[in-house]
Order: C-alpha cells, then structure tokens, then sequence
C-alpha cells in the first residue's frame, strides 16, 4: 500500500501505507528512536480492554454514536485476539507520562474502527483517536489504570508458577528427608540437619513471598479510571465512573473498584512500590537459595557434591566433561535484574509533581517485565533443575560425622570450655569427637551414643519423642 499523509496541529507526515497508527505516533517513533524495545503484550492487551470498556459505556451513555462504540469494540476483540501487535511501535523511553504510547492505542483503534465502518484510515471526522476512542478519557487516567491491570495479568502466572514450585521443592522434601548432612554457618561446620529439611525450609519461604505478592496485588484493584486530567472527571458523564470501572471488571476479571478519590489514584505510584518491593525480597531469597544449591552442587570431586543438579548443557569450551549450574546462574542473573527494576521503580515513583507522575512508562515497563522474566525462570528452575535433583546420601553422612560442630550436643553434659577443647584437639590430631572424649573420660561410650546421634540431633525436640 502507498503511504497517506496526515496533519496535526504541528504539521503534516507521510505515514506507512500498512501503518494503523497516526500522526502523533509517528512523531513519537521519529523523537525516540532510544532502546528499540516497545511495549510488553500485558500493557497493550490492559490499554486495549480500558479503551473496549470506555466505547462501550460511553456508547451506552449516549456520549459517542453506537456505530462507533461498536466498531471500536469490535476494533479491540481483534487486538486482543492477538492481531495487529505489531502496531504498537513506540519506544519504552518517551513522552513523560505515557502519551506517545496512549494515542498509538488510540489511533490503531480508530483506524481499526473506520475500516469496519468501509471507511478510509485517517478519516477522524468519522471516528477520532480524541474525540470518540478517548473520550472522557485522559492519559493521566488510563496510564496509571493500565499498570495496575497489566501487573494484575502479569502476576496471575508469577503465582501458579511460584506455587508449582514450591510444591515440587516439598516433594524433594519429603524424598530428601532421610538424607543427614552437616549444617553449616559462616560457612563453617555446624550442628547435624536434614537435606529435606533445607528443601522443606525452601518451600515454605517461597509460599510465604507468594503471600506477599497477593497481598501487593490488592491494591492494584482500586482505579482511579473516570478522574481525566487531573483526577476530577471533567468531560466525563456522571455515571461514567463507576460504570467504566464495573465493566473494566467484568471484562478483565478482576474484582476492580472505583479508587474514593481519583486524584489520589492518578498520583501515587505505591501500588506499583509495593509490588516491585515484593518482586525484590522474593528474587533476594532465590539468589540465596540459587546460591545454595550450587553449593552443594560444587565439585564433583573437589568441592561438597552432596547433591547433583542435572545435566542441560556442556559447561566448557575447553574443559571436557565439565557441567555447570547453568539453571542458577541464569536464575540469579534475573533477580539482578528484577532488583535493578526495582529501584529505577522506586526513583520513578518519587518523581512525580502535583496532579501528575510523568515516569509513568518506565514504571510499566519495569514492572511488567519484572514479572514476566520472574515467571519464566522460575519455571524454567522447576522443570530443568529442582525435580531432577538427586542427593547423594554417602557424601552428606560422611561430612556430617566429620563435622567438629557435633561437639555442641556435648555442651549441657560437659561443659563449653571442656567441648571447645575437644574440638580444639580434634581439628589438631584429626582424631573423632568420640574418641577424644573418651580417652579424656568425660562420658561413657553408653552416653555418647546416646548424645551424639545424628538423627536425634536433626530434629526439633517435640520430634524427637521420649
């Protein structure tokens, strides 16, 4: 197709001849040429279903033509089945706000809407990116709006995925639970555990971020949609507010209420600081737990080896048969990225000035791509790292009957000084606890059986029994 011309106020461009989107979006594709990366799916499909609820109310309010309210209804079906994504070009570094990239959705749907109605693109006359798919309607209204339910979409996945995983780190619980190994703290031997217990405990961390991120989630529920401009709703009807929201909810799914003030909806960014914070404390947690387990993982030969993570790739270019935690590495990388995310988060939301947040963009972008990178990894930890673990029982006995912390069962029987002098020796001579203690005379062989047993040592007292 040939291109068409447009005009704005400013002027008049030459526009694709396969371009849906307008004027004002091509002015934004020429002033920010910056990262080359456009706007994540869940953003597009939040504006979208924003953009479908306000055509239909205002429709039904009388406030645009019903054709119109239906072709652009029918307009936003298409983009949301998926079509035309690749007219949503504007990058993520631009216009303060969000205004580049609002009026992109804006101008494809009205274009969208004039071919339904056999009528030609660019012809606002007859549907208008301003007039009749925004009407009543502002980007300091939508932007904020479309955050909340692209983050709402977004974290649906982050938390089957997180539970998928949690249930597939108990079930190496469970399987891991007869294995003992030595505990260990600075780094250092420390007191008898169970390798299903450290599983276990890694389980009940992530159930624990989960419930974090439900909570950050109910705030995203509350819309300041139907505030316009400023938060007052001029050139909106009366009964535009709470029936665009209601739709919004039908719509989307989600259990959506009119904010009590739109103005302080439209402003704070907490919401999104909230959420980024909880996306931030769990990836703290999975650096550790990623870190852990390629500790245990270390060697084979050479470092703890007490359990093995599966094999995925070659770890070498020159080292034959070498593999590497590739899983974890990858993993913590992500989280790196998710904190760094998380920060630009917080200096965004901070930036704001009066009626307006004008770093609204980055927040989406951040934010959303936060949780999609989240998901992705963490099932990628599950299905090619976490269920193809295997201990290796041997090794984790042999360090946890070598471990010098084993003296500390000894403490309320012979005293802490004469305990540190025991493992003092030990590490000395290299002769066992057992041995030393006994030479000393300091128990019988009777009560150091007793008070050195492993399994007895790995559980809490009210498992232990009588």
């Amino acid at each position: 197709m040939s291109g068409r011309i447009e005009r704005d106020s400013m002027g008049e461009r030459t526009l694709p001849g396969d371009a849906y989107y307008g004027i004002q979006t091509q002015r934004a594709v020429e002033n920010f040429p910056i990262s080359g990366i456009g706007p994540l799916p869940d953003y597009v499909r939040a504006c979208v279903l924003i953009k479908k609820a306000a055509a239909r109310v205002n429709g039904e309010l009388g406030c645009i033509p019903v054709e119109v309210s239906e072709a652009l209804s029918a307009a936003c079906d298409e983009i949301l089945a998926g079509r035309y994504q690749e007219q949503f070009v504007v990058d993520i570094f631009q216009a303060g706000a969000g205004t580049s990239h609002h009026m992109n959705v804006n101008e494809v749907l009205a274009n969208l809407a004039l071919e339904r109605l056999n009528d030609t693109r660019g012809n606002y006359a007859r549907v208008s990116p301003n007039d009749h798919v925004n009407y009543g309607q502002s980007t300091n209204d939508v932007i904020p709006t479309a955050i909340r339910l692209g983050a709402l979409f977004a974290s649906t996945p982050l938390l089957e995925t997180l539970s998928a995983l949690t249930a597939a780190l108990e079930r190496k619980g469970k399987e891991f639970q007869p294995v003992l190994k030595s505990g260990r703290t600075h780094l250092q031997d420390a007191v008898p555990v169970r390798l299903g217990d450290e599983f276990l405990a890694y389980a009940q961390i992530l159930g624990e971020h989960a419930e974090r991120i439900e909570n950050a989630r109910h705030g995203l529920q509350v819309l300041g949609l139907g505030g316009s401009a400023a938060g007052t709703g001029i050139n909106t009807h009366s009964e535009y507010r709470h029936k665009v929201v209601a739709e919004l909810a039908c719509l989307s799914g989600f259990a959506l209420t009119p904010a009590a003030r739109p103005m302080a909806a439209m402003q704070s960014m907490a919401p999104f600081v909230a959420l980024s914070g909880a996306l931030r404390n769990l990836a703290q947690d999975l650096v550790k737990i990623s870190g852990d387990l390629r500790l245990m993982d270390s060697g084979p030969n050479t470092g703890l080896g007490e359990i093995t993570l599966p094999a995925v790739q070659p770890g070498s270019s020159i080292m034959p048969g070498k593999v590497n935690p590739v899983i974890c590495e990858m993993l913590t990388m992500v989280c790196f990225q998710v904190m760094g995310y998380d920060q630009a988060i917080a200096l965004a939301a901070q930036a704001g000035q009066l009626e307006l947040n004008v770093m609204m963009p980055l927040i989406a972008y951040d934010l959303l791509h936060s949780l999609t990178i989240l998901t992705r990894a963490l099932t990628v930890l599950r299905s090619r790292c976490v269920e193809g673990i295997r201990a290796r029982p041997d090794r984790c006995l042999a360090y946890a009957e070598r471990s010098l912390a084993l003296v500390t069962a000894l403490n309320p029987h012979i005293g802490y000084l004469n305990a540190a002098q025991v493992a003092k020796e030990s590490l000395e001579t290299g002769l066992p606890i057992r041995e030393i203690v006994l030479t000393r005379g300091l128990l019988s062989e009777a009560q150091l059986a007793g008070i050195l047993d492993l399994e007895r040592m790995s559980q809490l007292p009210e498992e232990q029994g009588p």
